[in-house]
């Protein structure tokens, strides 16, 4: 299967001007599709910094997404780093210039004061059709002005509404033979007053027996807050407890998880199943 990653430009993510939603909305698209998230990074508005990042990226087998920094003013930096990264020059892209001047066109129609074609202005707005050379289209459906695509990297705006219908459209025509191909499932316990090092042994034996399964312990001091609540399934979480589970493709968790939960019981460990959702 596909190892799918995505990375996340901006200064202002990194100073807290903003918040990001792409990480969370690239997980849902995944999920929804039987695919899942790798590996996600961020970097500010700097282009060493982000050639550095794609030029690893780029040498991987990896299915990238990268948001942000594909505009045309001075602190938008991913344009030219993805073609320092690739070993090429940046050059107005013949498709990419029909659409953004398509663009212009029905924005001077609908426009009182209508932008000249020979303007500095409308020059500006046609560097956001620069690309790297050799470089694909992503069509942006909310105003046309494309992002664009290196191998299997796939370069969409910082904008949320823009960038989301991007990436879906990305995922539907370029990798729907992915989708479910490999039904995966998670199960897992609430561990109970037990230290993660009593657990590890048990952790390494359960990988080390099913190749293709994955086990995760998340650590929780307990929340007293929590102790009187009605729904005892939420209650229990006031005790220091583990949540250790299981997690990989569908037709072997069932083995593992049966697998951990007698390790479980040969440790004496106080346990109990959180229901799969």
């Amino acid at each position: 299967m596909k190892r799918f990653g995505v990375v996340i430009v901006g200064d202002e993510i990194l100073s807290g001007r903003r918040a990001d939603k792409h990480l969370s909305k690239v997980i849902e698209l995944l999920t929804a599709r039987g695919l899942e998230l790798s590996w996600a990074q961020y970097v500010g508005d700097d282009r060493q910094a982000i050639a550095d990042v794609l030029g690893r990226t780029f040498a991987s087998d990896d299915v990238v997404f990268v948001t942000g920094g594909i505009g045309a003013t001075p602190d938008d930096q991913t344009r030219q780093a993805a073609a320092q990264a690739y070993g090429v020059e940046v050059a107005l892209h013949p498709e990419a210039e029909q659409l953004i001047h398509g663009r212009i066109l029905k924005m001077n129609a609908e426009s009182d004061n209508p932008l000249p074609l020979d303007s500095p202005e409308h020059r500006q707005r046609m560097r956001m059709g620069e690309f790297p050379v050799g470089a694909g289209i992503v069509p942006n459906p909310y105003n046309q002005i494309p992002g664009f695509s290196l191998d299997e990297h796939y370069f969409v705006p910082g904008f949320p509404v823009m960038a989301w219908p991007m990436l879906e459209w990305v995922l539907e025509t370029r990798y729907a033979d992915l989708f479910h191909r490999a039904p995966r499932a998670e199960r897992s316990v609430l561990v109970f007053e037990m230290p993660e090092s009593r657990v590890t042994p048990l952790m390494e034996r359960i990988e080390a027996d099913f190749a293709d399964v994955r086990v995760f312990s998340l650590p929780s001091v307990g929340d007293a807050t929590l102790a009187d609540h009605v729904d005892p399934r939420v209650a229990m979480r006031a005790q220091r407890h583990i949540e250790l589970g299981v997690k990989g493709p569908g037709d072997r968790i069932a083995a593992a998880f049966d697998a951990m939960e007698a390790g479980l019981r040969a440790l004496d460990a106080r346990f109990t199943r959180i229901d799969p959702a």
